[in-house]
Formats: structure tokens, sequence, C-alpha cells
């Protein structure tokens, strides 16, 4: 490495380690202020334990969910064309660009004051379970989906017409060419989806409510702690969502390589 690139790669240096740091000292007050013994009441906790069985199902399930639709909504923004694209296209990032407290209230009023409330009389949605995933999957679908459409941006279509000229149709080339080289992508997508759904509280507060061993998830869990003023259980929680989430990502990066996500 040269002189002047020298300069260039420390310059980079220094201002990306103002950030790391600042996460770095995040972690290690959290770690300061929390005792062992608050972790060890935590893990024998069963509000605790289904707090955290209930973040990690809900957040797998709305994932999955998630991405169902994300792979074939960012596919259609990025090879179709047709009219009022523009306009999907904005009305994707809605869940992005409103606060989540708007998500979460809307969610309520769609299914207590709207047309789906006889769906929610007859199979009980708002503040159960399901509510949980719905809130979920409302806001991650949409970052699943940007992240899918950047992936195809990024592929070239011409494998894609070279399988449909053999004799493909767009279905047989979509699954046997594209999918496979938006690989990468999909990785990308499923966990960044999760991450975000794992960690989820605005939408999932208004809709799910805060309900002990019911609703209450993780991100939940730490609000009403915080509301009752014992800041040290609310940092213990928090440290256990921050070893979930890493724990995840690195098993992952693990799996398929660093390179990936």
């Amino acid at each position: 490495m040269n002189h002047p690139d020298r300069k260039f790669w420390w310059a980079l240096g220094c201002l990306s380690g103002v950030y790391v740091l600042l996460l770095a000292m995040l972690l290690l007050a959290d770690l300061q202020y929390a005792s062992l013994l608050r972790f060890g009441s935590l893990l024998a906790s069963p509000t605790l334990r289904y707090s955290l069985w209930l973040s990690l199902i809900s957040s797998l399930i709305s994932t999955i969910l998630a991405m169902w639709v994300a792979v074939p909504l960012g596919y259609l923004l990025s090879r179709a064309h047709f009219r009022g694209k523009a306009i999907l296209d904005a009305f994707v990032d809605i869940p992005i660009i409103v606060p989540p407290v708007v998500i979460g209230l809307s969610l309520v009023i769609l299914f207590r004051q709207s047309i789906l409330r006889p769906v929610d009389d007859w199979m009980p949605i708002a503040f159960h379970v399901p509510a949980v995933v719905i809130a979920q999957f409302t806001v991650v679908t949409a970052f699943a989906t940007r992240t899918m459409r950047s992936t195809f941006d990024d592929l070239s279509p011409r494998q894609e017409q070279v399988a449909m000229t053999l004799g493909c149709s767009r279905s047989q080339a979509f699954w046997a060419v594209v999918l496979p080289s938006a690989r990468t992508g999909l990785l990308t997508a499923g966990t960044l989806a999760w991450a975000r759904a794992f960690g989820e509280f605005g939408p999932v507060l208004m809709f799910a409510g805060a309900i002990e061993q019911k609703t209450e998830v993780l991100p939940v869990s730490i609000f009403l702690q915080l509301s009752t003023g014992d800041i040290e259980t609310a940092v213990a929680i928090s440290l256990v969502m921050i070893f979930v989430a890493v724990s995840v990502l690195l098993i992952v990066r693990s799996a398929v390589g660093s390179k990936a996500i």
C-alpha cells in the first residue's frame, strides 16, 4: 500500500471507527449496568421464556411470509413495465417512511373498525398472537421487497433471455436461472427481514397489545419494564435480544459465507 493510499485508508478507518466505537460503548454500558443475578432470575422467569419463544417463532413466520411476497413483488418491480409502476413502487415504501405506530394504528382500524371486523369477530386476530405476526409481516415485507428488487436489478437479464430463447417459459427461466443467481440477495433479504421482525415494537404494541404470556414479545417486555422504572431488567432483556440476534447472524454467515450478508 503506497503512501497516498495509506492516508486514504486511515481517513476511512477513523471515520468508520467513530460509529464502531459508539456501538462498542453502548454494549459495554449495558453490560456494566446489568447484573449476573438479574440474568439468572430472567432465565428462570416463565414470562421471559414465553416472550423469547414468541419473538423467535413470530419473527420466523413473518419472515417466511414476507419472502413469499417480496420475491415476486421485487421481481415484478425490477423486470416488468406497466402503467402505474411508479405509484406501486412508492406504495410499497409506506411501511418504511411512515412512523411504525401509524402502521399499528391502521391495522387496529382495519381489523376492528372496518370491513375486516366480522373476520376478527369470527376468528380473533387483533390483540392475539396472529396480530404479532401480521404487524411484523406488514413492516418487514417492505424492507425485504426493496432488497429483492435491488438484487434483481443487479442481475443481467441476458441469461434469462437466453433460457427463454432455448425454449423455457418465463416461469421456467425464473425458477431455473434467476432464483439460483439471486441466492445471496435472498439470504440477505431473509436475514434482514428476520432481524427487523425480531426487534419490531410500535406496530406490535398497537395491534397486538402487551398481554403477558400471550402477545408480549421481547421489545414489548423492555417497554413494560421501563414503564415501571425497572431499568436493570429492561437492560438485561435488551442484552438477551442482542445475544440472540447476533448469534443468529453469525450462524447464518458461517453457514452461507460472510460475503452473503
